[in-house]
């Protein structure tokens, strides 16, 4: 394990426990028996969403593989500060940025703030994004939409419209995408539209960068339900008791079984592979 001097977070301040730290069940972030085997060796990444749910587990694990970690973040203090401390005690530096997707100004100095700390970035992982449950889509409001789409898709191309001129041949880009991407879902019709918008977004970008000789491979995850921060905040108690069930595997999924998927298309195995989507959601069949 490689040691480095711990990077300084950029404005956090926060001494409450955070939210995933309060769920029960807690999430299983990476498995106890993982070995790493520098896959990442001395690579950077950022991460968007990394401080909880399935993006600390890539953050942990990317940097049990050997990657240093940008962390991006919103409000949860306490959340990135733990999934700081989770990186560090791997061996690897972690920055905090706190960023307001919605913004091209915050995403702009994020960038900034990252490349004057790392120099470069090879992984872009894009994984931020929130979901609003409606029962009709009548209670959608305009200003949910335009948060959800500027949020989960629209920060995406600012972000990549940064970052692609200082990402070099082999460098990777990583989206999110979701099941309601492929079966959609009747509480979060908007949600589920910017997850279609997402897989058409890594298709596209894959064959405009190949097409350009960059280099740089476009891949994106499909996870089904798994258990995150993101779910109890959205669902009610009634609504948990079934999540993930209704998979073949009768269960719902941990971010520690999503983020390997991330790791292999980051790492150099992947490396004949772009435009394409890894589902990860307990063994329901997509064709798509």
């Amino acid at each position: 394990m490689n040691e480095y001097p711990k990077t300084p977070s950029t404005e956090v301040q926060s001494h409450q426990p955070g939210i995933q730290s309060k769920m029960d069940p807690q999430p299983e972030i990476i498995k106890d028996n993982y070995q790493g085997s520098n896959k990442l060796k001395d690579k950077v990444a950022l991460i968007t969403g990394g401080d909880s749910g399935i993006g600390r587990s890539i953050s942990v694990l990317f940097a049990r593989e050997g990657a240093d970690i940008c962390i991006c973040y919103l409000e949860e203090d306490q959340d990135a500060l733990e999934a700081k401390q989770m990186v560090e005690n791997e061996g690897r530096r972690c920055l905090l940025i706190k960023c307001d997707l919605q913004h091209q100004d915050e995403i702009r100095k994020m960038v900034e703030l990252a490349l004057q700390e790392f120099k470069a970035i090879n992984i872009l992982v894009n994984n931020a994004g929130v979901q609003y449950p409606q029962k009709y889509i009548t209670d959608i409001t305009t200003q949910q939409l335009f948060k959800t789409f500027e949020t989960n898709i629209f920060s995406m191309f600012y972000l990549t419209e940064m970052l692609i001129p200082y990402m070099k041949q082999g460098d990777t880009i990583i989206n999110t995408t979701s099941i309601t991407s492929y079966h959609g879902h009747d509480l979060l019709i908007d949600y589920a539209s910017t997850k279609g918008a997402i897989t058409s977004f890594t298709r596209s970008l894959s064959t405009n960068l190949l097409k350009n000789k960059t280099g740089i491979r476009v891949n994106a995850v499909a996870p089904g339900p798994i258990w995150t921060p993101l779910i109890p905040s959205s669902f009610d108690k009634e609504q948990l008791k079934d999540f993930g069930k209704d998979t073949p595997m009768g269960r719902m999924g941990q971010p520690s079984e999503v983020a390997p998927a991330y790791l292999f298309l980051a790492s150099d195995e992947a490396s004949y592979i772009s435009g394409q989507v890894i589902h990860v959601n307990g063994g329901t069949i997509i064709n798509g």
